[in-house]
């Protein structure tokens, strides 16, 4: 056996492992429009947060899905749209919400979960990267922020790359990173090509093993719980839009 085809079979076995709720899967490679990078999930300590992101990798609703959100020095995120040839961006269908596991710190290279404001207990299928140390304002709001992978620093260039790509406003989304686009064609009204968008192409699990985060620098989540309700100034929450008349839910930091 060639060693695509050994690969293709353990991604197939671990998909089916995250569908029977009994995956131990700590890597998925994530391959997009301008490179790849991979997540160590941290399965061990947020199962339920891990867990429900391989259920989404193993339906394969983040294939094809954009980074709707850019925001330089804070955070980029994705998860939740498709681009169909046009705006509005088409929310992918979710699963139920899930418990908050708020156990790591939001520090740069880490992945979280957004949620609803208020609601520690409503992520679904929308994650963010954190571009920096976030953790003095997404640990302590609406309960935190449940960190569950991180990046290596090698592969952070490629997220830092989409994070250093300029930014548009449009009916309904704002701060959409675009390559091969410019303020001119914004000022034009150039309609947008898929190319123009930085696309997820497929979310795969590469290493199924369950401790495979042992050589990175996990930072505790160490803030005290809220008193009170949190979540402004900065917090990731849902937005409803009505552009052109269509219902478009969004997450927004």
């Amino acid at each position: 056996m060639n060693k695509k085809t050994v690969k293709a079979i353990a991604c197939a076995a671990a998909g089916w492992l995250a569908s029977a709720g009994l995956a131990q899967a700590t890597i998925v490679e994530v391959t997009t429009n301008v490179g790849k990078f991979e997540i160590n999930l941290f399965d061990e300590t947020t199962p339920v947060t891990v867990q429900n992101f391989l259920n989404y990798v193993s339906a394969g609703r983040y294939d094809g899905t954009v980074i709707h959100r850019s925001v330089p020095g804070f955070v980029i995120q994705g998860g939740g749209f498709t681009f169909d040839q046009q705006l509005p961006l088409k929310a992918i269908s979710t699963n139920a919400a899930i418990v908050n596991e708020p156990k790591w710190s939001n520090v740069r290279a880490t992945v979280a979960m957004a949620k609803l404001p208020n609601n520690p207990n409503s992520a679904t299928s929308q994650w963010f990267i954190n571009l920096a140390n976030n953790g003095a304002n997404l640990d302590v709001q609406n309960s935190g922020f449940s960190v569950f992978g991180q990046i290596s620093s090698a592969d952070m260039a490629v997220i830092d790359a989409i994070a250093a790509l300029p930014r548009y406003n449009f009916p309904g989304i704002d701060d959409l990173p675009l390559r091969n686009y410019s303020s001119s064609d914004r000022d034009d009204n150039k309609p947008l090509a898929a190319d123009n968008l930085i696309t997820i192409e497929s979310v795969v699990v590469v290493d199924a093993r369950s401790n495979t985060a042992a050589a990175l620098s996990l930072v505790p989540n160490s803030a005290p719980p809220p008193a009170s309700n949190d979540s402004a100034g900065g917090s990731l929450s849902w937005l409803t839009l009505l552009p052109l008349g269509l219902l478009l839910l969004r997450r927004r930091a």
